[in-house]
């Protein structure tokens, strides 16, 4: 009766739900430990933007060349705005309306320069200098949150050579091309309210664990499906069958 079981075609069955059986549990536990370090990441985030706002200055040098630590501080850093300069962000989407963020370089007394992300201001509105959107004048004190560079990712549109009005990515090194000083390795996105544009940037949250869970309980389930389903299927095999 259990001899049906040993034949070529089974054997072959049993390697593979077996290999399934091993793998995707492991699967599961695998999305499980993304899940913890996303939820650690997020703990992390959250703790560096509720600190006290430092000045960007300071932040920089404590960080060496590991700015990205920086990520979700808040810095404080004063300057004048260099709005004759200014670039703008495609692709910005605000309540479902597309639109610009506005990148302006605010100059420090050293003469080096922070690009500092203002916020939205719909498609109209442009080319740079923003005109419906001018910043403030004379010598000011910004407070933002400290956004890496970015970088190009995968296929992502290439900006091109020469001074450009828009720009795809806050890439600083792109944008260092086409400015007469030094740039800060990091760049300040404003958030918070204000009236009329642009429109600041929304704060960041952390309380988002990503989809890990989701894909753990898939992974889990689709075990339990086959484990229970093959274990049926042979059942079925080897059940006497009555004669007719």
């Amino acid at each position: 009766m259990f001899r049906i079981l040993t034949r070529p075609r089974w054997i072959v069955a049993h390697v593979l739900v077996a290999a399934i059986l091993v793998t995707f549990p492991q699967l599961g536990l695998w999305q499980l430990e993304r899940l913890a370090e996303r939820r650690a990441a997020n703990t992390v985030n959250e703790a560096r933007y509720t600190a006290a706002p430092e000045d960007l200055d300071r932040l920089v040098a404590a960080a060496g060349p590991d700015v990205a630590t920086l990520e979700f501080r808040r810095a404080r850093v004063e300057g004048v705005y260099d709005p004759s300069r200014e670039v703008l962000l495609r692709s910005r989407v605000r309540d479902g309306v597309a639109g610009y963020g506005v990148l302006t370089p605010l100059v420090t007394d050293d003469g080096d320069a922070v690009i500092v992300d203002r916020g939205w201001v719909p498609l109209g509105a442009e080319p740079p200098p923003v005109d419906e959107a001018p910043p403030p004048e004379g010598r000011v004190t910004v407070v933002g949150v400290v956004r890496p560079s970015k970088v190009r990712q995968g296929l992502g549109p290439i900006d091109g050579p020469g001074e450009l009005d828009v720009v795809s990515r806050v890439d600083l090194d792109r944008l260092a091309e086409q400015l007469p000083y030094e740039l800060a390795p990091v760049y300040l996105e404003l958030v918070g309210e204000a009236e009329g544009f642009p429109i600041p940037n929304d704060p960041p949250t952390f309380d988002d664990d990503g989809p890990h869970l989701g894909y753990a309980i898939q992974w889990f389930s689709f075990t339990l499906i086959v484990a229970v389903g093959y274990t049926a299927l042979l059942r079925s095999q080897v059940r006497p069958r009555n004669p007719a």
